[in-house]
């Protein structure tokens, strides 16, 4: 709104609870109320976030990369235990923006004192570490967001501090990988378009553009939490009430261009907190996608204790669980290394709007940058937590307390964001 005044000789400039006073030979006082941080944006020429990563890792790095390229972005701390791998992945992107600082996320003080007088921090460290760092931007003001962690109930317990977070003035968001995470945004959105939701139907894969036996599989991230997905039951809706259904069973066949046949199965953490969000749902299932025959192979593992936590066997004297050994074979067995990936996505809400039968659906379709030599699934993953980082950063996201993606980050402008870093989601209504 634009108020006129004869004899007014200053521009004012509201925002929130701070204001700015620019000086003007005009005769009007104009008066914006809007979000400090985009204002500031605005005034300072484009930069002005400053983001700490926790985590060298993979995904740590390419969430870097991803905030070194963005103008609203002035410098990133790289925070890991390891400063020398850290300082590595400083010379590789080679950008004066990355600051390298010896962290060890385990030890409270040390943590505090590195997110300190940072706007936003990004969790890329093991899932372990989600709620320690999430008490640690309540008591520092950082706004942070994470990539989930289901076991343990690692989420429901990042979650159980909104109060706290909402105090503090703080914005947490857990679970912002591809699943959970982009898929939680997309469900969301879709289901911010109708009136009533009825059936939410999720589908995900990472997985080698060309297949090797014998598994027809090659990981991306850890083996651990891939054994804990096959392992765990997942939680489902069906006919309206909440089950649970073991994990690798009902294997349906699924197509996606270029891709098929494939095969999709039930596994743990997908639905994440849909659940929560969406309880009235008739149907809610979350499919792992993979190629044909995987299923069935790894379910013999599964069958033979070869995945459990809690099982041990004595060899030689000596106590060993399975579960160990058998990550130890399939680690380098399955490494991808410089093979081509595909991350493979598929959301179906569907609903009532405005009285008629509506669906929603969003694919994606996304390959390994070849130029960059990141992976398709770092590029969702990383992609996925930076934009909703930068989001809160620059004032898009302004609810304080702990959210779940689906109930916070704008599908919308989440999309652009991720089409203008080339992951293509394509939406279509019927």
């Amino acid at each position: 709104m634009v108020e006129r005044k004869e004899q007014a000789t200053d521009i004012v400039i509201q925002v929130s609870q701070h204001s700015m006073y620019l000086r003007s030979g005009k005769a009007f006082t104009l008066t914006i109320v809007a979000n400090y941080n985009a204002l500031k944006l605005m005034c300072e020429g484009g930069q002005t976030m400053n983001v700490i990563v926790l985590g060298a890792g993979l995904m740590g790095k390419e969430a870097v990369r991803d905030l070194i390229e963005q103008q609203g972005v002035l410098s990133v701390t790289l925070a890991d235990v390891d400063e020398e791998k850290a300082k590595n992945v400083q010379r590789s992107l080679a950008s004066e923006k990355v600051k390298v600082k010896r962290v060890d996320a385990a030890n409270d003080q040390e943590l505090q004192a590195a997110m300190h007088g940072h706007d936003v921090a990004i969790n890329a460290l093991f899932y372990t570490f989600n709620e320690k760092v999430a008490k640690a931007a309540i008591e520092t003001g950082v706004h942070a967001v994470d990539l989930g962690g289901h076991i343990g109930h690692m989420t429901d317990r990042v979650l159980a501090l909104h109060e706290q977070a909402k105090r503090a003035g703080v914005t947490l968001i857990p679970d912002l990988g591809v699943a959970p995470g982009m898929i939680n945004i997309l469900t969301g959105y879709g289901a911010s378009q109708l009136d009533r939701v009825h059936t939410i139907k999720l589908y995900v894969g990472g997985i080698p553009l060309r297949p090797e036996p014998p598994l027809g599989y090659n990981h991306v991230f850890s083996l651990e939490g891939l054994l804990d997905h096959y392992t765990d039951p997942s939680l489902i809706i069906r006919d309206g009430q909440k089950q649970q259904v073991p994990s690798l069973s009902e294997v349906e066949t699924i197509y996606f261009e270029r891709f098929g046949p494939l095969e999709a199965f039930h596994t743990s953490g997908g639905t994440s907190t849909l659940s929560r969000s969406y309880p009235h749902v008739k149907c809610l299932e979350y499919k792992t996608i993979r190629y044909p025959g995987h299923a069935e192979k790894f379910q013999l593992l599964v069958d033979l204790q070869f995945t459990r936590r809690d099982y041990e066997v004595e060899v030689d004297g000596v106590i060993v669980r399975p579960r160990d050994v058998l990550l130890k074979v399939l680690t380098p067995l399955l490494d991808l290394k410089e093979k081509d990936d595909v991350v493979l996505l598929r959301v179906i809400v569907s609903g009532e709007k405005d009285g008629k039968e509506r669906t929603y659906e969003y694919e994606m379709v996304t390959e390994k940058d070849r130029q960059k030599q990141v992976t398709a699934m770092a590029r969702s993953t990383a992609y996925t937590v930076s934009v909703v980082a930068q989001m809160i950063g620059d004032g898009t996201i302004q609810k304080r307390g702990a959210y779940p993606p689906e109930q916070i980050v704008p599908g919308d402008r989440y999309i652009e964001e991720m089409v203008r870093r080339g992951v293509v989601i394509r939406a279509t209504i019927h």
